[in-house]
């Protein structure tokens, strides 16, 4: 079809080397992010870019260039089902990819255990690897291994749990305080104005999504429902075997508990527990994660609320923000903003 006169081509690379009064390799170099270009005609090539309103066609610049994404997830090695889920959808996401020349893999480190967390990171090959989603406890030891990638030209986010001191580029979840507050806020509620006992069983206090949500629940019974005792965080590190023996002795030596918080995913322990109980002894329970245990146990009426964020929101979230941060084009921050969603036995979807 013939071009009407009147249409404005879109600018090419070849109209940004006139501009810029540069080579094309040199264009091509700054495009890339090479070194080699010096700071001045770096400047010149980015003003020509702005000036003619350019816009790469990144796919096809990475066709071009027979480039494929190699994006790594660093999960926890424990079996709970959110795990569960956010590896199928890993999986799930890695065959659809494909044709989109992006490959997706996993490693599995032990749960809550940042030795183990930053020695798996530091075998990453970073000369491999585009980007890389961790999901684990925050301390000095990963901080240094996040500086290794990053250091070595390596996206970096965060999933589900922040580590904000380190230098990842984006973190991928909920903000955890938020949902501690809305577990509170529950909580409040469905108990009432009777005083008594909250426990709160968390995996472990290392981990910064367990801690953020224990810091907004806290927040929110001091300052709504001062009549409830709010009980130390029962650390479970998502063992179910653990929790259920943990939960008999504790709820003995505190007899007026009458809601429980599960801030983290592992809630078999929880589960086996209460089925052991009168129903008029079961306490009042808000959890995290919709999962088929979960929803079974909204059903089961054993459960009265769930707390959860979408797991294939979160890799395909995780997977877009680590090519877009690599492709330094702008993040869809709406898009990749992940929701709290509440589920009551009423609403779950089907």
């Amino acid at each position: 079809m013939k071009q009407d006169q009147d249409t404005p081509l879109s600018p090419t690379i070849n109209d940004i080397a006139r501009v810029a009064e540069v080579s094309l390799a040199t264009v091509d170099r700054v495009l890339n992010s090479r070194p080699g270009v010096r700071d001045k005609t770096v400047q010149k090539v980015h003003k020509a870019i702005a000036d003619l309103g350019y816009v790469r066609d990144t796919a096809a610049a990475n066709l071009a260039r027979g480039r494929v994404y190699n994006f790594v997830f660093v999960l926890p090695s424990n079996s709970n089902e959110f795990i569960a889920s956010l590896v199928g959808q890993i999986e799930q996401l890695a065959a659809s990819l494909r044709r989109e020349r992006t490959r997706l893999s996993y490693v599995r480190v032990a749960a809550f255990d940042p030795v183990a967390l930053a020695e798996a990171i530091d075998r990453i090959d970073a000369s491999t690897v585009d980007g890389v989603a961790i999901f684990g406890p925050e301390t000095p030891s990963v901080r240094d291994s996040v500086a290794h990638l990053k250091a070595n030209g390596v996206t970096v986010v965060s999933l589900v749990a922040d580590v904000p001191s380190s230098e990842r580029d984006h973190y991928i979840g909920v903000d955890n305080v938020a949902a501690g507050r809305t577990a509170a806020q529950l909580l409040g509620r469905f108990v009432g104005p009777q005083e008594a006992s909250i426990l709160v069983l968390t995996g472990s206090m290392l981990a910064r999504d367990h801690l953020e949500r224990r810091l907004g629940f806290d927040e929110v019974m001091a300052r709504d429902f001062p009549h409830l005792n709010i009980l130390a965080s029962l650390e479970g590190r998502d063992d179910p075997d653990l929790i259920e023996r943990l939960l008999p002795t504790t709820l003995a030596e505190n007899p007026n508990v009458i809601g429980v918080y599960s801030s983290a995913a592992g809630n078999e322990g929880l589960l086996r527990y209460l089925v052991t109980c009168k129903r008029q002894d079961r306490p009042i329970v808000v959890a995290h994660e919709l999962t088929p245990l979960s929803r079974q146990a909204l059903l089961d009426g054993l459960f009265d609320a769930i707390i959860s964020q979408d797991s294939g929101h979160l890799v395909r979230s995780a997977v877009r923000v680590m090519r877009a941060t690599r492709d330094a084009i702008p993040i869809n921050t709406a898009q990749e903003r992940i929701r709290i969603d509440v589920y009551l036995k009423e609403n779950m979807p089907p």
